[in-house]
């Protein structure tokens, strides 16, 4: 499939590695930057998502997605992506990534809006009293992840782990390195990680970056 990525903003937590490790299934292993596990809140804009050699679908092709995620690597030592949840207002997403991907696609009803480079997020998942907001703005200045430091183990990740009737299977996405931007945090809400069934850390994120966007190809699951 083809899709772009837009106006992420990557929300991170240092969390304790051993309790990362007890949420995972068998087969995956908490990864780790200098001894801490990191746990993340990612709001986001999907545009453009289509099969490959079809065109773009009003109504279909754009819409949101806040997931819930963690680093891994397997038993192989690919490194690469856990998703706790992915919330999204498009249902036929939804379906799509629950059925061929075995994702934990939630449904939700969310909104955006950009005024003066102010991006207000919302998200209300189904089922579930109480909502989330962000309300972010990213720098114009933009720079690589430089190898071997935390931006470039947070952001630069090609792999998604994902736990299907047959086991653990991961599927590869495509993207040039993101062009990372300073972020400006004026609202957030830790509803996501909670229902995730992690507590309150009690304290704002660790780490705050974001990116403009990326074009991406996403590759069937395989062993």
């Amino acid at each position: 499939m083809l899709q772009r990525w837009e106006r992420l903003a990557f929300l991170h937590w240092r969390w304790d590695a051993e309790e990362i490790q007890r949420t995972l299934p068998p087969g995956l292993f908490v990864d780790t930057f200098q001894g801490d596990a990191w746990l993340a809140i990612v709001p986001f804009f999907m545009r453009g998502v289509r099969p490959r050699f079809c065109p773009s679908v009003p109504g279909v092709s754009n819409f949101l997605e806040l997931n819930v995620r963690t680093y891994v690597h397997d038993e192989q030592g690919r490194a690469g992506v856990w998703f706790y949840s992915l919330d999204c207002d498009q249902a036929l997403a939804v379906w799509t990534a629950r059925t061929f991907f075995h994702l934990p696609y939630q449904h939700a009803r969310m909104q955006a809006s950009i005024s003066d480079g102010w991006i207000d997020y919302t998200c209300h998942r189904r089922g579930e009293a109480t909502g989330s907001r962000f309300r972010y703005q990213l720098a114009r200045e933009t720079h690589p992840a430089e190898p071997g430091s935390l931006e470039f183990f947070l952001a630069e990740r090609y792999l998604l782990f994902s736990q299907t009737p047959r086991g653990i299977r991961c599927g590869q996405v495509h993207h040039t390195p993101y062009p990372l931007a300073n972020v400006k945090l004026e609202a957030w809400n830790l509803e996501p990680l909670l229902q995730a069934g992690f507590a309150d850390p009690q304290r704002p994120p660790d780490h705050v970056i974001g990116s403009a966007g990326v074009d991406v190809r996403i590759y069937p699951l395989t062993s």
